[in-house]
């Protein structure tokens, strides 16, 4: 912020700029591990942990490049 700025035309600015911008790449995988406290998911039967992400459930121009 500025002195030039008040609050109200900052947060107005920041919101018309997000709404511009896509939805960050990784943003899906690090919302599960976030949502786990930073814990991996419980290893599958191979021993392995997995992240899944639901492909084309969500319009997104990041996963289009």
């Amino acid at each position: 912020l500025t002195k030039a700025k008040t609050e109200a035309e900052f947060v107005a600015l920041r919101q018309e700029r997000d709404r511009s911008l896509p939805m960050p790449k990784l943003i899906l995988p690090a919302l599960q591990v976030n949502m786990r406290g930073g814990r991996l998911p419980e290893p599958e039967s191979n021993g392995k942990s997995f992240l899944k992400i639901p492909l084309n459930a969500l319009s997104c121009d990041a996963w289009d490049d």
